[in-house]
């Protein structure tokens, strides 16, 4: 295996769907310190295809071979949330270190297994939660570092899409392929970049409800994924909830696929509010708001850059394998994401609130 402090790092990507391709394409871009060297895919003509397009030297006939390659040093998981846990743990026992797609796992207790064996190999893992590295974010991320917020004591973060149930009777749509709906599939997002935000509290408590309105109908259907309509729909498609932290603060969640949602945008959202100041982050636009000699001011936060954020998250990566380090999008942090969905489909199902126990 390379030396990752002297060589670029030996890429396969295992998956060759939608994201795959993305993770592929990125990794393309960065030469300078990266080298995409081998795919797979439970279809192999896709891999193959792949393989064409994305001019990457071997295409193997299983993630056991793509595994077992000793021309590899890491790997890109991006397969559906089922297999995530089994070929990431697979993945790290061989000595790869490991781009995990998010979720991290299909639920709380196979991320448990993914964190422990992470610990035991010493391998660098990072979950593939991009949007921290987005230009936007980390000038966010700056204001609330300069302490410019205050104490952060309550956030309101979601993403309401009125029609975009991905691939109808895929896996998208399957629980015990997807593990839920859009919860698991934005919603994880959201939760994600808002802890971030806020400093990475533990959750103590949660308390969430679920519906399926349009999917288990056939409505509501959005433009990605392939459709299949002799397939099965048995997931949510609207999430809500309110999460309790360890610091007394607040999360309110609130994400679909699919809603009569008059007047509320598509775009991703967290609204921060701290005791000196708050932000509001909506798509591609953040606000700073305080109060000065009791008026309300406003200002624009710009972006730091333009710089892609899977092209970011991939150096991130690599710069963590070269240093040593744990990458900001951790293990631990996948894991939490993971206790959260959990905690949620669990209060729907009973009505109760849920306590999660971190000891």
């Amino acid at each position: 295996m390379a030396n990752p402090t002297t060589a670029r790092i030996r890429f396969g990507v295992i998956g060759a769907g939608a994201i795959g391709a993305i993770h592929m394409e990125t990794l393309n871009k960065l030469a300078d310190v990266a080298e995409l060297k081998a795919v797979t895919d439970t279809y192999l003509p896709l891999a193959e295809q792949r393989a064409t397009e994305y001019n990457i030297p071997v295409t193997h006939a299983s993630p056991e071979a793509l595994l077992a390659d000793p021309e590899l040093d890491a790997v890109v998981i991006a397969v559906p949330n089922q297999f995530h846990a089994p070929l990431t743990i697979a993945a790290l026992e061989a000595g790869k270190h490991v781009i995990l797609e998010k979720p991290m796992a299909i639920d709380s207790a196979k991320a448990k297994e993914i964190v422990d064996v992470q610990e035991r190999t010493g391998k660098t893992l990072i979950i593939a939660q991009q949007m921290r590295f987005s230009g936007l974010a980390r000038a966010v991320k700056a204001v609330i570092d300069e302490g410019k917020l205050g104490r952060i004591y309550n956030v309101k973060s979601g993403w309401i899409r009125k029609k975009g149930i991905p691939g109808w009777g895929s896996w998208f749509t399957r629980k015990e392929l997807a593990g839920g709906g859009p919860l698991i599939d934005i919603g994880v997002h959201m939760i994600d970049l808002a802890l971030h935000f806020m400093g990475g509290p533990r959750p103590v408590s949660v308390f969430g409800t679920t519906y399926a309105e349009f999917g288990p109908h056939k409505r509501g259907t959005g433009n990605w994924g392939t459709p299949n309509w002799e397939g099965t729909y048995d997931v949510e498609d609207l999430a809500t909830a309110l999460i309790k932290l360890d610091n007394g603060a607040t999360l309110a969640l609130d994400v679909s696929w699919a809603a009569h949602a008059a007047d509320m945008s598509d775009e991703p959202f967290i609204h921060l509010m701290g005791s000196e100041g708050g932000i509001s982050y909506v798509g591609n636009t953040a606000k700073f708001i305080t109060h000065v000699d009791n008026e309300v001011v406003t200002t624009e936060i710009a972006p730091l850059d333009d710089s892609n954020e899977r092209e970011l998250l991939a150096r991130h990566f690599i710069q963590s394998i070269q240093d040593g380090t744990t990458p900001i999008s951790s293990a631990i942090s996948g894991y939490t994401n993971n206790r959260i969905l959990d905690a949620i489909y669990e209060s729907s199902e009973t009505g109760n609130q849920v306590k999660l126990n971190w000891n």
